[in-house]
């Protein structure tokens, strides 16, 4: 097997992926059900899900910003550099959001709408730079392979 097939399979990233799809799909259901009922469906799973992911996050960050460094200017780490800070802004705005939910306790969250609003758009961008990171570094991988 090789280097990056024992990557692709290693625990913690797979843990990191299984947290975003069900932080993405949640938020997705939640935003929807919002805007459709009124009522936030699923919050306390997308807030306990999105704290284990905050922690898995920088577990896997530590070890892949070790392995990638010395950094350089590239397309793949460009795009990896704004999918890490999106979604470390995207966890600061759902561990803020987490607040109104918390005193709520089960009853209907205010929340500040600047703060919902940086929080739906930045989860956007996560998903579009980490594709296009993935997308980036599987080219930059073609491109090796076919030189050389």
């Amino acid at each position: 097997m090789s280097d990056r097939a024992a990557r692709l399979r290693s625990p913690l990233l797979l843990a990191l992926a299984a947290l975003l799809a069900v932080e993405s799909a949640g938020g997705l259901v939640i935003f929807c059900t919002r805007v459709l009922s009124g009522r936030a469906w699923g919050e306390t799973v997308h807030v306990v899900a999105g704290a284990m992911m905050a922690a898995v996050y920088a577990a896997y960050q530590w070890r892949h910003l070790g392995r990638v460094r010395p950094l350089h200017l590239s397309l793949d780490y460009l795009m990896g550099f704004f999918a890490a800070l999106f979604l470390v802004a995207t966890l600061a705005t759902g561990f803020a959001l987490t607040v109104p939910w918390w005193r709520a306790r089960g009853g209907p969250a205010a929340y500040a709408p600047s703060l919902s609003a940086a929080h739906n758009i930045g989860s956007m961008l996560v998903l579009t730079f980490v594709g296009a990171h993935l997308a980036a570094v599987l080219m930059r991988d073609r491109a090796v392979r076919l030189r050389g």
